[in-house]
């Protein structure tokens, strides 16, 4: 089994969804390079793409057609300018023209060329995808792909078309694995750990580099999040609400931009109903601005992205853990964490319920806290597994598909129980627990497998059908 760095884990991402909107855009991306290896962009004729599954039955709402076609069209989501998605998908389907790879204007007719196939799913995977090239000869080039949570995209023959799984030095695969390499390497702390394998991809300084750069992202997303007010785009007519909570906590306070305005957090009341308020609008910024194609850290999921942001905005403005040593550390643990779910679970709604994003979500959130407050090995892997024990179960039932109700709410939640599960697990003696890390891995895997489809990102269950929200 190959390494996943953690960078892979967390990493700059495009709302509303990773599964359905980064990974079709990556899947679109990979189709492009695809067709300029075998052949060349500039032979195609006509290219489709068909959507199943989940991705069909909730693709409107998470933005699958949108990232279908600004993949094709040769966009990045990492760089493209969010406020002009709109206009760029508007002149796709009014010109009914679209630029492969950004190389050749062809004909491209939505529900002709792009279609939603809600009648049925493909066998390996419910996320499934299917492109097809026709190339000005007559002949075809078909690729199916699968998107497995978090942005990672898969082919048929279950091989990774990320290029950035590797072996380490060290391979964690498990937790005890993380429990034995720092016992051998006689490490009291897993992020050093986790800071030697990640020199397999880059030297140590760019590790921490990265990681930083992460927290600036994420510092980012949270002040313009805090900062917005009005509807989120969907039909739901969603209300922001971090922008309120953030006017309220401060006051009469003004401030001109992101430095000033931490400060002001910072020198604020720091009392328990105060820190729970800023924690709840830290995650609620981060996901309303998810809402809205706005540009997100993925930790490990989009639907899941406020947690880590807003226990890592609350170590940082409530805590002595302020460092940038404290950022990095918490960043690499956390990512580690990640990675174990990905390679023994799922991090994916479709295959596992939100116990698979919000859950393992906060399971990373609360290892990374531990991290930097002081926790040992065991633990910081103790945090982990008792923010994932209370998530065990929770399903993925989204009104109209969109990533809203009751996913925007439920990352603050998921903050709080991570926040928690730090504080339990600091005053607790790992070698008495009853239930390690591996294992609530495991029950979660298995929890996803018997769990019914309907509540795995098809809101065909739960919320979804259970509230009755008019067509608007």
């Amino acid at each position: 089994m190959e390494s996943i760095s953690v960078f892979e884990i967390i990493k700059v991402g495009i709302g509303p969804s990773s599964s359905h909107t980064m990974g079709p855009w990556n899947a679109a991306a990979a189709f492009i390079r695809i067709i300029r290896r075998e052949r060349s962009v500039q032979e195609v004729r006509e290219v489709f793409v068909e959507f199943f599954g989940s991705l069909a039955k909730t693709g409107i709402g998470h933005g699958t057609d949108i990232a279908g076609m600004l993949g094709l069209n040769g966009e990045d989501f990492k760089t493209i300018n969010t406020s002009k998605i709109d206009e760029k998908i508007g002149h796709i389907k009014n010109t009914q023209m679209l630029n492969l790879g950004g190389e050749k204007e062809i004909p491209f007719i939505y529900g002709h060329h792009l279609v939603l196939n809600m009648s049925r799913s493909l066998e390996y995977h419910p996320n499934g995808m299917i492109f097809r090239a026709v190339f000005e000869d007559g002949t075809e080039l078909v690729q199916d792909f699968y998107s497995v949570g978090g942005g990672f995209i898969m082919s048929q023959e279950k091989k990774s078309i990320d290029k950035h799984c590797i072996r380490t030095l060290y391979p964690c695969h498990k937790s005890s694995d993380i429990v034995r390499y720092c016992d051998k390497l006689r490490l009291d702390k897993i992020s050093d750990l986790i800071l030697m394998n990640e020199e397999s991809w880059r030297p140590q300084e760019e590790t921490r580099q990265e990681a930083l750069y992460i927290w600036q992202q994420i510092k980012e997303c949270i002040y313009k999040g805090v900062n917005k007010e009005g509807v989120l785009p969907g039909g739901l007519n969603v209300s922001r609400r971090a922008a309120g909570i953030n006017r309220k906590l401060l006051g009469e306070k003004i401030y001109r931009n992101i430095d000033e305005w931490f400060r002001l957090i910072v020198e604020t009341d720091g009392n328990f109903t105060n820190i729970n308020k800023w924690v709840s609008c830290f995650a609620l910024a981060v996901n309303e601005e998810n809402a809205s194609f706005g540009r997100i850290i993925t930790a490990p999921t989009n639907g899941a992205s406020g947690v880590i942001p807003a226990v890592l905005m609350y170590a940082q403005a409530f805590t002595p853990s302020t460092s940038d040593d404290d950022i990095a550390r918490f960043i690499l643990v956390a990512g580690e964490i990640g990675t174990l779910f990905k390679k023994n679970a799922t991090i994916s709604a479709a295959m596992g319920g939100c116990q698979a994003e919000v859950g393992v979500s906060s399971a990373m959130a609360a290892a990374g806290l531990t991290e930097i407050l002081g926790g040992s090995v065991g633990q910081v892997l103790m945090a982990a597994e008792i923010a994932m024990e209370h998530h065990l179960g929770l399903t993925c039932d989204p009104i109209k598909g969109l990533v809203q109700i009751p996913c925007i709410e439920r990352n603050t939640m998921g903050a709080i129980k991570a926040i928690t599960a730090a504080h339990i697990a600091l005053e607790s003696d790992p070698a008495k627990a009853k239930v390690t890390l591996d294992e609530v891995i495991q029950t979660m895997w298995e929890t996803a497998q018997s769990m019914n489809d309907r509540f795995k990102e098809t809101s065909e269950g739960g919320l979804a059908i259970a509230v009755n929200v008019p067509e608007c």
